[in-house]
């Protein structure tokens, strides 16, 4: 399957639940970038926070990027069980939360 192959971000969108320490987020945070060292499939992993003047974020606060080879590197990572371990223990944590995954383009000017 082509459209299978080439890279492929993995982003989340959160608003953390209220009452969480910045403490808390930060060690969360860093157990969220060490799934690179353990899972193969994810080749990389970003994050930040929501800096938009426009005030479109919804609510949403942070966002995380990983980066896959492929689709079927997402799949691995979603079944890897130290992600899976790792979700577990992250998602009741959030408000909401949103996932996207996409290939990126690049557009000829």
């Amino acid at each position: 399957m082509e459209e299978s192959k080439g890279e492929v971000k993995h982003v989340l969108l959160a608003k953390f639940k209220d009452g969480l320490s910045e403490q808390l987020i930060d060690e969360y945070i860093k157990e969220y970038a060490n799934l690179v060292n353990l899972v193969p499939s994810m080749k990389a992993f970003r994050w930040g926070k929501d800096v938009s003047i426009e005030n479109m974020h919804q609510g949403f606060t942070h966002i995380f990027e990983s980066t896959f080879e492929s689709t079927q590197g997402i799949a691995e990572y979603v079944s890897h069980p130290d992600h899976v371990v790792f979700a577990n223990k992250l998602l009741p944590l959030f408000e909401k939360v949103i996932v996207v995954d996409f290939k990126p383009t690049k557009v000829e000017v």
